[in-house]
């Protein structure tokens, strides 16, 4: 008798530590010393953890050219952060490739000594932002939590979660930690014409928007500073085209011979950005180099 009460004694607490597993359970707190950057990655298992990014990108501020304006404001914002003052959370807008998310990576790099540390995050899991500032609540570093090329769809989770946080609600608010996001959407929800008929006019003209508007463009006002980025013109693209070949260690006179080279490479992509100009510098200083 006494040996069946005890095989049934093993099984169940066999099949109590076999749901134990499944069950979400706390994020632990990852080694803080092993990086400057995390990941958050969340398993199938539905647990999720920081991992560290063991190769940060080299960028830095000086490396971005043809963005001044919006390298001050966002070097401002994250140099006040960094020294402990207030600061806003950050939304930037604007055309693909113009350096959104290398001028966040450039801050981190420039200020990583200084206590400043980066978590990345996906758009899927922002859900679960209220337990990654819990898990750095209280750390003397300043975290910068990034989310790039940020947009919802109506009815999607993370749109709540992100806006509690930027609310800076009671069970998300932590004086270390912002949030910086990049989207090609300045609103961050898709707008349709129908969502006009909600507008309404008074007599005298006045037009007010309507419940339907004001919640789309209502997640874009929660973050304190707007930075907006736009295309360049072929001038601008010409000198970071320059500016990439040069750290590369092109010459100068290869440099200027490279023009025509980077127009075509730019117009066969259709696009002159930061990133079409760093990736026509990386074939051309590679090519020659290797003299073909």
């Amino acid at each position: 008798m006494n040996e069946h009460i005890e095989r049934l004694l093993e099984r169940a607490e066999q099949l109590m530590a076999r749901i134990e597993s499944v069950l979400p359970q706390p994020m632990q707190a990852p080694d803080w010393s092993a990086s400057v950057a995390w990941r958050y990655r969340k398993r199938s298992s539905g647990h999720g953890s920081l991992e560290p990014v063991r190769q940060v990108g080299p960028m830095r501020l000086a490396d971005l050219q043809e963005i001044d304006g919006q390298k001050a404001k966002i070097q401002r914002n994250t140099l006040q952060f960094v020294n402990g003052r207030p600061a806003n959370n950050v939304l930037l807008t604007g055309a693909r490739g113009t350096g959104k998310s290398s001028l966040i990576r450039a801050c981190l790099n420039e200020y990583a000594s200084r206590g400043l540390r980066l978590i990345e995050v996906d758009k899927a899991d922002l859900v679960d932002l209220p337990d990654i500032v819990d898990v750095v609540v209280g750390r003397p570093e300043r975290f910068i939590v990034f989310c790039d090329d940020l947009s919802f769809e109506d009815g999607e989770p993370g749109y709540k979660a992100l806006k509690s946080i930027l609310d800076g609600s009671v069970s998300a608010a932590s004086p270390n930690v912002l949030i910086y996001a990049t989207s090609n959407r300045r609103h961050l929800l898709p707008e349709y014409m129908k969502e006009n008929l909600s507008y309404t006019h008074t007599a005298d003209g006045e037009v007010h928007p309507g419940e339907v508007v004001e919640e789309k463009i209502s997640l874009s006002e929660r973050f304190g500073l707007w930075v907006s980025f736009y295309p360049f013109s072929q001038d601008e693209y010409l000198t970071i085209v320059a500016q990439w070949l040069s750290s590369f260690g092109v010459s100068p006179e290869d440099i200027a011979a490279a023009k025509p080279q980077a127009l075509v490479w730019a117009l066969e992509r259709g696009s002159r950005s930061g990133r079409v100009a760093y990736q026509f510098a990386r074939d051309y200083a590679g090519t020659h180099a290797c003299g073909t």
